[in-house]
C-alpha cells in the first residue's frame, strides 16, 4: 500500500470529520454523551487491530511482538495524550464552525516542527521555519472579519474559548504524533501488535473517563454502560467510525512514513471541509477565509517542496578555460 494513497485517504475521512460532528447535533447540542464517541472508537480499533494480528500471525507464525512491560508501558502516554485529544475536539466545534475549526487545526504544523527538533532532532531549514511562520498569519487572516460588515461585534468572528479549545486541541495532536512516531518506529514490531497495545490502554483510559463522569454525576443518569447508545443516530455511528479509520491510517503513516506526511494530509482536508460547509450548511465563506487559505497552501507548498523548486536561481555559467600555450625550451649543451 503506497503511503500517498493512505494520504490521500485521510484527507477525505479528515474533512468530513468535522461535517459529521456537526451533523450529529440537533439544535446545536448532543443528543447523546459525547464521551462515549471516542470509547467506541477505540473499542472499534482495537477489534479491526486484533484481528488483523491474529491473521498475520495465522499467515507467518514468525510476526515480532515484544512483551516487555518496559517496552507495553511506553503505550500508555500516547493514550491519555489522545483521550484528552478527542475530547476537546468535541467541546471545540460548540465554538466553531467546521472551516475554521479545520484552519486552526493547521497550528499542529508549527508545534510539530518544534516538538520534531525538540525531541526527534529533526533540524528544519530557514524557509520551512519561514514556511510555518506564514502558516500562522494564514490562520489568523482567516479568523478575522472586517469590522465594516454590520455583523462584526467584534474582531473575532467566533467565541474566544473555541480558539483556545483549538490552540490546545493541535498542540495535543502535534504531541502524540510525535510521540507515536517514536514508538512505531523504535523497533520492527508488527503494526498491529503495537495497535493493539496503543488501542488497548485507550478504551482503557477512554473507559475510565465514562466512570470518573458518572461519580461525579452522582450517577444521576444511571451508569455509563446502560446509556451507551442513547441518543445514537446513523450519523453518529458515522462519526464513531470516521474516528476509527482515522486513528487507524494515522498509525498506518507513523510507522511507514512521517508526521509531516500525516500533517499535510489533514491539512489539506480544510479545502473539502469548506466545499462540503458551503454545500450542506449555506456556509458564507468569507474574502478573509479564501485568503487564509490561499496563504496555508503557500506555506504548505515552501515547507515541502525542494528547495530547488523554490529558488529561481540563474544557471551557473563556467568561464571557458584558457587555451594554454605551448612553451618551448630549449636547451644548450655546453661545449
Amino acid at each position: 500500500m503506497q503511503w500517498y494513497f493512505v494520504a490521500l485517504l485521510l484527507t477525505f475521512l479528515t474533512s468530513s470529520q468535522g461535517i459529521l460532528t456537526t451533523l450529529s447535533q440537533s439544535n446545536g447540542k448532543y443528543l447523546y454523551d459525547y464521551a462515549t464517541v471516542p470509547f467506541l472508537a477505540e473499542v472499534f480499533k482495537l477489534v479491526l487491530s486484533s484481528l488483523l494480528f491474529w491473521r498475520e500471525c495465522q499467515i507467518s507464525p514468525s510476526t515480532r511482538m515484544t512483551t516487555e512491560w518496559k517496552s507495553v508501558r511506553l503505550y500508555v502516554v500516547p493514550s491519555i495524550i489522545y483521550l484528552i485529544h478527542n475530547n476537546v475536539q468535541f467541546a471545540t466545534l460548540t465554538y466553531l464552525d467546521t472551516s475554521t475549526y479545520q484552519i486552526m487545526g493547521n497550528l499542529k504544523i508549527v508545534t510539530t516542527g518544534i516538538l520534531f527538533r525538540l525531541f526527534l532532532r529533526r533540524r528544519l531549514s530557514n524557509l520551512q521555519w519561514m514556511a510555518i511562520i506564514l502558516l500562522a498569519v494564514g490562520t489568523t487572516t482567516s479568523q478575522v472579519k472586517g469590522c465594516g460588515e454590520a455583523s462584526c461585534d467584534s474582531l473575532f468572528s467566533a467565541p474566544i474559548q473555541g480558539y483556545m479549545l483549538g490552540a490546545v486541541s493541535a498542540c495535543l495532536s502535534a504531541l502524540a504524533g510525535v510521540y507515536t512516531e517514536f514508538l512505531m518506529k523504535k523497533n520492527n514490531d508488527s503494526l498491529y501488535w503495537q495497535n493493539v497495545q496503543l488501542y488497548t490502554f485507550g478504551s482503557i483510559f477512554n473507559m475510565a473517563r465514562l466512570v470518573l463522569d458518572d461519580y461525579r454525576g452522582g450517577y444521576e443518569n444511571g451508569s455509563w454502560w446502560q446509556r451507551l447508545f442513547n441518543g445514537y443516530s446513523i450519523t453518529t455511528w458515522m462519526v464513531v467510525l470516521n474516528l476509527g479509520s482515522t486513528g487507524l491510517l494515522v498509525s498506518w503513516l507513523m510507522k511507514y512514513a512521517d508526521n509531516i506526511v500525516k500533517v499535510y494530509a489533514t491539512s489539506m482536508a480544510m479545502l473539502l471541509t469548506m466545499v462540503w460547509s458551503v454545500y450542506l450548511f449555506s456556509f458564507m465563506p468569507t474574502l478573509q477565509l479564501f485568503l487564509g487559505i490561499i496563504i496555508c497552501m503557500m506555506s504548505l507548498h515552501m515547507y515541502f517542496a525542494p528547495p530547488n523548486m523554490l529558488l529561481d536561481l540563474p544557471p551557473q555559467v563556467r568561464a571557458a578555460p584558457e587555451s594554454l600555450k605551448e612553451v618551448t625550451v630549449e636547451r644548450r649543451a655546453d661545449s
